[in-house]
């Protein structure tokens, strides 16, 4: 008696009420799908709404992952100069050619130091390093001993300055980013130095001149 009621009420039950709802469940969505042509199409509409979704997550990283690039690029903390900004306040060649400071300009011979002339009255040396302190890595000593900054006040070398940078990489970035940017209305004039010891920048800077 005991197993009998449950197999004749119970069981029964539970077995038509699974295979009744089962079917019920294929037939209705198979038969809006077939009816409709959608059975595909459902299923592929969500994995596209997915696809679109993750579609959508992927470029933000992407198009962020771009900036983060240029950041890298940039690596440099906010209280130097940003690359955007030397672009936009830098001559074009087209620009640089109207002016007479870069009639003969040459680059000269990389090395780690560059050599600055036509600077405004009122540049200081703040100004040059939030510049030029871009292309140095604060945070390792050795970098920060080699950033060495000596803008010329008096005399015939006033407006011109040196800049000695980590290491050649960092003085050609530097010299492409950075000549022909204006500062106080004047545009730089950047170049390699042609000695590494400062008395001999200073007399190649008055020949220059």
């Amino acid at each position: 008696d005991v197993f009998e009621q449950p197999q004749h009420i119970g069981h029964k039950k539970i077995e038509f009420h699974i295979s009744t709802e089962i079917p019920a469940v294929l037939q209705i969505n198979s038969e809006k799908e077939e009816k409709n042509g959608k059975r595909v199409y459902l299923y592929a509409s969500t994995e596209e709404i997915n696809n679109t979704g993750f579609g959508r997550i992927f470029p933000a990283p992407s198009s962020n992952d771009k900036m983060e690039t240029e950041e890298e690029d940039d690596e440099i903390p906010s209280e130097f100069i940003s690359r955007k900004d030397l672009e936009k306040n830098r001559l074009s060649r087209e620009e640089m050619e109207k002016f007479s400071v870069f009639k003969n300009y040459e680059p000269g011979d990389p090395n780690c130091r560059i050599y600055v002339k036509n600077l405004a009255k009122q540049v200081q040396e703040k100004d040059l390093k939030f510049i030029f302190g871009r292309y140095v890595d604060f945070q390792s000593e050795v970098e920060r001993n080699m950033f060495d900054i000596r803008l010329m006040k008096e005399g015939r070398m006033k407006g011109q300055a040196f800049i000695g940078l980590p290491n050649e990489k960092a003085a050609a970035k530097a010299l492409k980013e950075a000549n022909g940017y204006v500062l106080f209305e004047k545009p730089m004039v950047v170049q390699f130095a042609r000695s590494a010891r400062p008395k001999q920048d200073a007399n190649e800077g008055k020949r220059k001149k």
